[in-house]
C-alpha cells in the first residue's frame, strides 16, 4: 500500500498510463493463447493498484469496452516494437515521448539502446518508485527525460540528457497525441523532423467518428467523457491521410500506415476470445529521408 504522500498519488500522475498499463498486463491475464504481445512486467509496474485494476478486466473481460482497450493497447505496443527492434541503420537511440508505465527498456536486454524515457515530472517520480518498488533494476542504458511540455524545450531536453542529435533516432509516440491540440502536435513533430537523417518514428492517433466503425464509435463514446473527467480530455482526432500530411510537413516520409487489423500477422486474429479489432485508431511509421541535407 502506498502512503497518501508518495509521488504515485501526487497531483499531476497520468492516470491513463495505469490504464493502458492494465490492458496490457490483463492481456496474458484473460485473452487465449497466443498472446499478441507479451509484456510481463506491466502488472508489476501497477503497484498497489493491480488488484483494482486487473479485477476489471477479469471479472467484465469480454465487456466490449474493456477488450477493445486491451486491443489497442497491445497492437500499438506489438507494431512499434516489431518495427524498432528490426531497425537496421545502425540506430541505437530510442525516445520514448509519454512514456507512462512502459517497459521496454526492463524487459529486453540492455546494451543496443540507450532508452530516452520522456514523459512530465510526477509521472515519471512515480514510474520510479514503482520500479523500486516491484524490484526491476534500472539499466544504465536508461535516460529519465522530465519535461513539462508547456514550458521546457524538447530538444534541450534530450539533449542535456544526453541524446546526440547527429546521429539517428527511433521515436515511439502512443497514446497521446489524442490529448493534445493540432498545434501541439504539429510543435511536437516540427522538433523531430529537426533530427538527424534516418531518424523513424512511429506515432499513433485517434480516427474522426466518420471514419471509425460501430465498435470504434461505442469505445469513444464510452471511454472519452471518462478521460475527461480524469483530466485528460481527447482534444484531436486525425484521418491517416491527415497525420502523413503533417509528417510530410516536417520533414519525414510515410513508410507504412496501419489499422488495428493489420498490426498482427496473417491469422491471429482468428481467436477464441473477446479480443477483436476495430477501426478506432490508426498507426503511422515514418522516417527522415538519409538524402536529407542540414542547410
Amino acid at each position: 500500500m502506498t502512503s497518501p504522500d508518495s509521488p504515485v498519488n501526487a497531483p499531476g500522475v497520468s492516470r491513463t498510463a495505469f490504464t493502458a498499463a492494465a490492458a496490457r498486463a490483463a492481456h496474458l491475464l484473460v485473452d487465449a493463447a497466443p498472446p499478441l504481445f507479451s509484456d510481463p512486467l506491466a502488472a508489476p509496474l501497477l503497484g498497489a493498484r493491480a488488484e483494482e485494476l486487473l479485477a476489471y478486466h477479469r471479472l467484465h473481460g469480454t465487456h466490449p469496452i474493456l477488450a477493445g482497450a486491451r486491443a489497442e493497447a497491445v497492437c500499438r505496443s506489438r507494431f512499434t516494437e516489431e518495427r524498432l527492434l528490426r531497425v537496421n541503420s545502425g540506430i541505437d537511440q530510442y525516445v520514448i515521448l509519454g512514456a507512462g508505465l512502459d517497459s521496454f527498456a526492463y524487459r529486453t536486454p540492455p546494451g543496443r539502446f540507450r532508452v530516452f524515457e520522456v514523459d512530465r515530472p510526477a509521472t515519471q517520480a512515480a514510474k520510479r518508485e514503482l520500479l523500486d518498488a516491484a524490484g526491476i533494476a534500472v539499466p544504465a542504458s536508461v535516460i529519465f527525460v522530465a519535461v513539462d511540455f508547456e514550458t521546457d524545450a524538447l530538444r534541450d531536453r534530450l539533449v542535456q540528457s544526453g541524446l546526440d542529435p547527429r546521429r539517428p533516432v527511433f521515436v515511439s509516440w502512443l497514446g497521446v497525441t489524442m490529448y493534445l491540440t493540432r498545434a501541439a502536435i504539429l510543435a511536437t513533430l516540427t522538433v523531430l523532423g529537426g533530427f538527424a537523417p534516418g531518424s523513424e518514428i512511429v506515432a499513433d492517433h485517434l480516427l474522426p467518428a466518420e471514419l471509425r466503425d460501430a465498435a470504434g464509435n461505442a469505445y469513444a463514446e464510452a471511454v472519452a467523457p471518462m478521460a475527461a473527467e480524469e483530466g485528460e480530455p481527447w482534444h484531436t482526432f486525425l484521418s491517416p491521410a491527415a497525420m502523413a500530411e503533417l509528417l510530410r510537413g516536417n520533414g519525414f516520409e510515410v513508410v507504412e500506415q496501419a489499422a488495428q487489423h493489420e498490426c498482427a500477422g496473417s491469422g491471429a486474429w482468428n481467436r477464441d476470445d473477446a479480443l477483436k479489432p476495430s477501426r478506432l485508431s490508426h498507426l503511422t511509421h515514418a522516417r527522415i529521408p538519409l538524402s536529407r541535407r542540414e542547410s
